[in-house]
């Protein structure tokens, strides 16, 4: 069938259906726009599969519809000096280099070999897309390629719009050929984005079972390594989550002269805590460093300070803006509550705990601890109404950064455990924050937001900054320009449903339509254990 051109990458585990499907008269889209829109993004066949590494002997490059027509393609030529896409079964000289029926379409037709295809390959239609004048062979759907480029636009009505219907693979609505390769063309920037990984380090399995189709290179599994180092060579990148890898580990991979690049959780992470093991829906990858250092630069930085963040970007972080607070959603997913009760004449400000051993902490906190977070907010709010929320994680019991309510209240008028954040943010007048993504949070909300570490959004000119925000940074960001960076182009995504990689909008909308919930027998058990660590803490601390 002619959809079967455009088709969904392997990614591992997903779930997604076809998306194309025969019905009526077919995509309306213009020929022409689909064969410029083709050759611009690269899409097509088996396009993320593995670029072919061809020895320079190699001058022809085959891809016979079977077995039969090899054979015919084979004749008059030195199979010394060709190449075909072919099955492991097929029976070939021993000395034509056989490449995998997934190889990528593209590279081979740009590698300047004359291409011989039969006409039901999907080489045959991208060698004449990229220009490379193949020869075509049989009467299948692609024959019409046989007439050269100027039959492009007919072969396209005729084999991949006529009686099809294209499909959004997150929503199942029709969405044109031109939307499908769109989102293709995001897809094979992912997997090409992911190929100069040689190992991933210190990704637990219960993460995997998302993460792994946000790292995944088009060639096989994601390859997951533990306690012994891969062996790269200089040039090559690791990725890993520094957190949860051994220092001994990074170690040795940074003396094999390997870069070493970081995974961390995204912004949008998930309808519940990564304490608990809900596994991640957002995963930030960053070959420079990580958003939450202010030692280094990190990619998030980089585009902050460098890059161009267009008006279509801004428009869509306004909009995705606009969605997350009206839906009540933050980092752990959707959580609504009562609007608390304003206390007249006094401004109400929220100040947000964090995990006191978070790597966001110990790398751009500062050494500004919860409780001095109290205190300085006190000292620049002396008249206000402070609320104090603890931190999820540490309220879940399984992070450190608990402190006593006694010590809290010396210094704010109320600790506030079960109201959540959105609707916290959405009452307050300011936020003060050591490097939480809450002040992140409260500048969607418009809020007034005070720094006292250097999170990745200080020193933009949106916050009031006390940490020490490195001279770097000196550009001034409007608002949806912080969120287009720190949303929009910065993290990955994975719909929950589908399990493909997907936009920002996918995902939040899944979130606020409650189908974004991922959860596993680990789950169950951590939130269970969670239970009892805050039971056993009150016990302890009332017998002090």
């Amino acid at each position: 069938m002619s959809a079967a051109f455009l088709a969904i990458p392997s990614f591992p585990g997903h779930r997604a259906g076809p998306l194309a499907v025969a019905s009526g008269p077919g995509d309306a889209s213009d020929p022409a726009e689909v064969v410029a829109a083709l050759r611009a993004a690269r899409v097509g066949g088996c396009y993320w599969g593995a670029a072919a590494d061809l020895p320079a002997r190699i001058g022809t490059i085959l891809a016979p519809d079977d077995e039969a027509q090899a054979a015919q393609m084979l004749s008059g030529l030195d199979p010394a000096s060709v190449a075909a896409v072919a099955p492991a079964a097929w029976r070939l000289p021993e000395t034509v280099l056989r490449l995998p029926p997934a190889s990528d379409p593209w590279t081979l037709a740009e590698s300047g070999r004359a291409i011989v295809a039969g006409a039901d390959e999907p080489l045959a239609l991208v060698a004449t897309l990229a220009g490379a004048g193949p020869a075509i062979a049989g009467g299948g759907r692609f024959a019409g390629c046989a007439a050269g480029e100027d039959a492009l636009p007919g072969v396209i009505a005729d084999r991949l719009l006529a009686g099809t219907t294209y499909l959004s693979p997150f929503t199942g609505e029709p969405v044109g050929a031109l939307g499908v390769i769109a989102q293709l063309a995001e897809w094979r920037a992912l997997v090409e984005a992911n190929r100069a990984v040689v190992a991933v380090c210190g990704v637990a399995g219960w993460k995997r079972v998302t993460a792994d189709a946000l790292l995944w290179d088009g060639t096989g599994p994601v390859r997951h390594v533990r306690l012994r180092p891969p062996r790269p060579g200089p040039g090559g990148l690791v990725l890993a989550w520094k957190s949860r890898t051994a220092p001994s580990l990074l170690a040795q991979i940074e003396a094999s002269g390997a870069a070493v690049g970081e995974i961390e959780d995204g912004m949008i992470r998930s309808v519940g805590l990564g304490a608990n093991c809900v596994p991640p829906l957002s995963v930030i990858v960053d070959r420079q460093g990580i958003y939450f250092d202010p030692a280094r630069p990190s990619e998030l930085e980089d585009i902050l300070e460098h890059g161009k963040i267009g008006a279509d970007a801004c428009r869509r972080a306004a909009a995705l803006r606009a969605t997350l607070v009206a839906q009540a959603i933050s980092k752990y997913g959707r959580e609504t509550g009562v609007v608390r009760p304003r206390t007249a004449g006094k401004r109400l400000v929220l100040v947000a705990g964090q995990v006191a051993d978070d790597r966001s902490m110990l790398s751009g906190g500062g050494d500004v601890t919860n409780l001095d977070l109290i205190r300085r907010a006190r000292e620049l709010e002396k008249d206000a109404h402070i609320v104090y929320k603890p931190h999820p994680d540490v309220e879940a019991g399984h992070r450190k950064g608990r402190i006593a309510d006694e010590e809290v209240l010396r210094h704010a008028d109320e600790v506030v455990r079960d109201t959540p954040i959105t609707t916290l943010l959405d009452a307050a007048d300011a936020v003060h924050v050591i490097t939480s993504l809450a002040g992140f949070e409260g500048l969607l909300r418009g809020k007034s937001v005070t720094t006292h570490g250097v999170p990745f959004y200080a020193g933009w000119g949106l916050t009031r900054d006390m940490g020490a925000v490195p001279p770097r940074r000196t550009r001034r960001r409007s608002l949806d320009e912080l969120v287009a960076a720190t949303l929009l182009i910065y993290p990955r995504y994975l719909d929950p449903v589908s399990r493909l990689p997907c936009p920002a909008e996918v995902l939040v909308a899944r979130i606020a339509a409650g189908e974004a919930e991922v959860t596993s027998p680990l789950v169950a058990l951590r939130t269970w254990q969670g239970r009892a660590n805050r039971a056993l803490a009150r016990l302890a601390g009332s017998r002090r």
